[in-house]
């Protein structure tokens, strides 16, 4: 899954362009971002509507803000902390919201580390869909199907997990952008999106038929 899209101007120049009230930057700021935060504030709350009021105001505090924006963190980090802050106030009401203090939880199964991209890779840390024979002669139809696929299996995975996965592998963070929007711990951030993509991996697998029921459980020790 790609990255969502980034400005081509680097944060300084946003900043200094949004200070001097320059719509057109603002607009492409509005254009890079707004999907991405979408999709991050439909994580607590299910109303479209709703997610869509959340981003507004969150446009509507960045413009508010900008003065006070001094830099400690990335732009896009700023603007999605404040969008998850917004959203969080309103999934509260609907009591979804689940302090990311609790996400540890009990151990969970995990999958072989080499199925993920290395450190080398453009997307480092990233999955890889899958061994070469689920390529098919549909291999399009297949991408489309399997992306819908990873979509649902993110959807139903817990709300930390969900939040950690879909700023990594959807938006694209770092792992350190990850930290300091979410206001977790490098270890936890890391802890979450382990677990997230063996989950995730899981499905995926079920989905193409590429794994068999697991038997070894049920065998005798």
């Amino acid at each position: 899954m790609p990255p969502a899209k980034a400005m081509a101007l680097p944060d300084s120049e946003v900043v200094a362009a949004l200070k001097h009230g320059d719509q057109s930057v603002f607009a492409d700021l509005v254009d890079a971002y707004s999907p991405g935060l979408m999709r991050v504030a439909r994580m607590y709350v299910r109303d479209r509507a709703v997610a869509e009021e959340v981003v507004q105001e969150t446009w509507i505090a960045v413009l508010r803000g900008i003065d006070r924006f001094e830099g400690r963190s990335s732009l896009r980090t700023w603007i999605y902390r404040i969008l998850m802050n917004t959203a969080k106030t309103r999934g509260q009401r609907e009591a979804r919201s689940v302090p990311f203090s609790a996400a540890a939880g009990p151990d969970e199964p995990s999958v072989d580390p080499d199925r993920f991209l290395d450190a080398d890779h453009q997307f480092a840390g990233g999955w890889m869909l899958g061994p070469s024979e689920w390529q098919t002669p549909e291999e399009e139809l297949l991408q489309g199907e399997t992306r819908d696929a990873i979509l649902a299996a993110i959807e139903e995975l817990p709300e930390q997990q969900r939040a950690v996965i879909t700023l990594r592998d959807v938006e694209g963070f770092p792992a350190d952008e990850v930290s300091q929007a979410l206001g977790i711990s490098d270890g936890n951030q890391r802890v979450l999106l382990h677990r997230a993509r063996s989950k995730v991996r899981a499905a995926i697998e079920s989905y193409l038929g590429a794994v068999e029921p697991n038997t070894a459980a049920m065998e005798p020790s």
